[in-house]
């Protein structure tokens, strides 16, 4: 069981090659959750390829803590909203969540902290 680091934060769905450790954290998308106990999020690894995805054995439901405790970035982006779709880019200028749309950085103001965490 994972530590709980968000209450209540539920699963989602997530590439086997992140819980494998093959691939690190890459791609974030949130999309309308199928079940009370998702959250929506969807995430993927930097080595997912379109025909990995496409095969469902290699996609696995998964606590979004015990994500969180292998990417902690994870925990910023929590709350964004369904329609998110982000990535975690790291390069010369360092580790920072970017919208993909835009290929903005997200701000550091707009991350999810958890209660325990906050003021």
């Amino acid at each position: 069981m994972a530590k709980q680091i968000i209450p209540n934060a539920g699963a989602c769905l997530t590439s086997k090659n992140v819980l494998s450790g093959a691939g690190r954290v890459k791609w974030l998308v949130r999309e309308d959750s199928v079940a009370a106990a998702d959250n929506g999020w969807r995430i993927l690894s930097e080595i997912d390829t379109d025909e990995y995805l496409a095969e469902s054995a290699n996609m696995q439901i998964v606590e979004y803590n015990r994500l969180c405790e292998i990417e902690p970035a994870l925990i910023n982006i929590y709350d964004f909203p369904v329609g998110s779709d982000l990535q975690i880019v790291d390069d010369e200028a360092g580790i920072r969540i970017v919208d993909t749309a835009t290929g903005d950085a997200i701000s550091p103001r707009q991350f999810y902290v958890p209660p325990q965490y906050r003021d």
